[in-house]
């Protein structure tokens, strides 16, 4: 009995403060963005920016919940939730509630959760369980088999549909095939393929998307292509921030995001607000603080006791970074429109929840190498 408040003192000292420092600081940014950019609009709904701070309160719940659970627990469990996750997004084809011409939640009364969401960690899961195991040597069991298992929830996101987030499922794949490794032989038999099968391949994505989809495309193609039907986000997005130049316009000044020229400033297009508020200093701190966060996923990955955890980190890291980066893109210009929230910034429940669930599996695999008890 003795040994349990210093075993306790001693879990408190390691624990990483930095980094859910820097998480708590991305998400009050966050708030606050959204605050400003639809507080005014609330009227007698409940402000989403509070609204915003219950998600962030219920991801803390879960980031604890996650970084307490030892991560070899949860990949025993990778084959359920992976069948779990294919249910649910089945479900959303079937029955799922439709917004915006997508088909992407399931009600649940008076909330409604994005399936695609709370996929990203079983999805994870199950890759890096696979690639972890012995003897997945040459081409087939390292590219082929993967991306067996990825087309699945891939196909089924791209039906609602949802470009972004199906992307963002591509990019867990892509991240952990680079780390695992391929042969130059069996690299080049991979592309090859590729660009054989890539006009086939082109023409099929290009048929399932949406027309308004194929019109985001183009605009980012050409940005003068109907700038004021599907090329306007982009531009009002661009005009936002170069307007914020060195400092921005401060907080709650800026004028095509408090003027609603800028639509879904508080979800996809929030960098844009900040820039125009803050400025390209403001946009710089935002990226650095995210940056911090990343490199100390790597080292987590870097440092950890197996195989499994580097695994789960390196991929958690690289989604993340894809997510970060194609959102920072389409604000900017250098990304076509996708709808791919950003990470702790944008508002919404389910991918707050389940980005903060992520950062507490990490938080876990970092516990393990440091031998805290979970």
């Amino acid at each position: 009995m003795m040994d349990e408040p210093w075993r306790r003192r001693r879990e408190f000292d390691r624990f990483d403060w930095y980094f859910c420092a820097i998480i708590l600081a991305l998400s009050a940014i966050g708030v606050l963005t959204i605050y400003s950019v639809t507080s005014e609009k609330a009227g007698t709904q409940f402000p989403l920016y509070l609204k915003q701070v219950i998600w962030i309160g219920v991801g803390a719940l879960a980031f604890l919940t996650m970084s307490r659970i030892d991560y070899h627990a949860l990949a025993r469990w990778s084959f359920p939730l992976y069948g779990v996750a294919l249910v649910l997004l089945v479900i959303v084809l079937l029955g799922g509630k439709a917004s915006h011409g997508a088909q992407r939640w399931i009600a649940l009364g008076p909330l409604a959760f994005q399936p695609a969401e709370f996929v990203k960690i079983p999805m994870l899961l199950i890759l890096a369980v696979y690639y972890s195991a012995q003897n997945r040597r040459g081409w087939w069991y390292r590219v082929i088999v993967p991306a067996l298992i990825t087309v699945p929830v891939f196909s089924l996101i791209l039906k609602q549909p949802d470009l972004g987030s199906s992307l963002s499922f591509l990019s867990i794949y892509v991240t952990l095939l680079l780390v695992v490794g391929v042969k130059s032989k069996a690299f080049g038999v991979v592309l090859l393929s590729a660009l054989m099968l890539f006009p086939f391949a082109w023409s099929e994505l290009w048929g399932s998307l949406h027309d308004y989809q194929k019109e985001r495309i183009l605009s980012f193609v050409n940005p003068d292509y109907d700038p004021a039907g599907r090329g306007y986000q982009g531009m009002q997005s661009r005009i936002a921030v170069g307007s914020g130049q060195l400092v921005g316009r401060g907080f709650h000044g800026g004028t095509q995001t408090q003027f609603k020229f800028l639509p879904e400033g508080h979800t996809d297009f929030i960098f844009a607000v900040l820039a125009e508020e803050w400025g390209f200093l403001g946009g710089v701190l935002f990226i650095s603080l995210f940056l911090a966060l990343l490199l100390m996923g790597l080292d987590v990955a870097a440092k950890a006791k197996d195989s499994l955890g580097a695994l789960l980190a390196i991929g958690l890291v690289g989604m993340l970074t894809f997510n970060m980066a194609v959102n920072v893109g389409m604000t900017i210009g250098l990304a076509p429109i996708v709808g791919i929230p950003l990470p702790l910034l944008s508002y919404g429940g389910s991918a707050t929840i389940m980005t903060m669930a992520g950062l507490g599996l990490l938080f876990s695999v970092k516990k393990a190498r440091l031998k805290l008890s979970p």
